[in-house]
């Protein structure tokens, strides 16, 4: 199976007059950028050997059983703005009880009828994770019941993924985001998305 056809070929988010209004916007689109072109070469090197992504549309189990995906301060901007601002109104209506319910532990909020409803801004976390050889079973994490068909990001395109969060939070020379980076400032900053109060997003939806 080809790349193309297993992961598609990684596009640059553009909102240009969005981006214009909010600096931090291109922030989240490089990091995002640079994640998933480290993905889409990773899962080549990994087809090259022979293996097949079991990732595909449709399949939700990671979404389901993963209870403590971490997000940044940046992602979690991010995702209030794709809901408030892009997403179907249509899709707002049917999430925003499901926002508003949600309680920590239970599936990514974001889940509808087994699809990812943030899908162009969904975080890193969830950019990185792919599967190979046989898709995971329901709650089953596949990291711990078999790490080796997990794929492991590329570390120069994570830490590049990282690095273009870095002026986000106020580091923009390069002497202060080679000292971020040495400290792994971005990944210092992460949260449990399962364990945010999403009735606040869902407050804001005004549908």
């Amino acid at each position: 199976m080809s790349t193309k056809k297993a992961y598609g070929k990684p596009q640059r988010l553009k909102f240009p007059a969005a981006e214009a209004e909010n600096a931090w916007l291109g922030y989240a689109f490089n990091a995002y950028y640079r994640a998933d072109v480290g993905v889409a070469k990773g899962i080549q090197q990994e087809e090259r050997k022979g293996r097949k992504l079991a990732c595909a549309k449709g399949c939700s189990n990671c979404c389901k059983s993963h209870t403590t995906i971490p997000i940044f301060p940046l992602e979690l901007l991010g995702l209030y703005w794709y809901v408030t601002k892009i997403m179907a109104i249509e899709t707002r209506t049917r999430l925003k009880p499901q926002l508003a319910g949600h309680v920590a532990g239970q599936p990514c909020p974001f889940l509808l009828e087994g699809a990812c409803s943030v899908h162009p801004m969904r975080p890193l976390a969830c950019r990185h994770f792919n599967v190979f050889g046989k898709t995971c079973v329901e709650g089953e994490d596949a990291f711990y019941t078999r790490r080796e068909d997990v794929l492991t990001p590329l570390k120069a395109h994570q830490d590049a993924a990282y690095e273009a969060m870095l002026p986000f939070h106020g580091f923009v020379t390069p002497e202060q985001q080679q000292t971020a980076m040495q400290q792994s400032y971005v990944q210092q900053q992460a949260r449990v998305l399962q364990e945010i109060d999403w009735a606040h997003l869902a407050a804001r939806l005004g549908v």
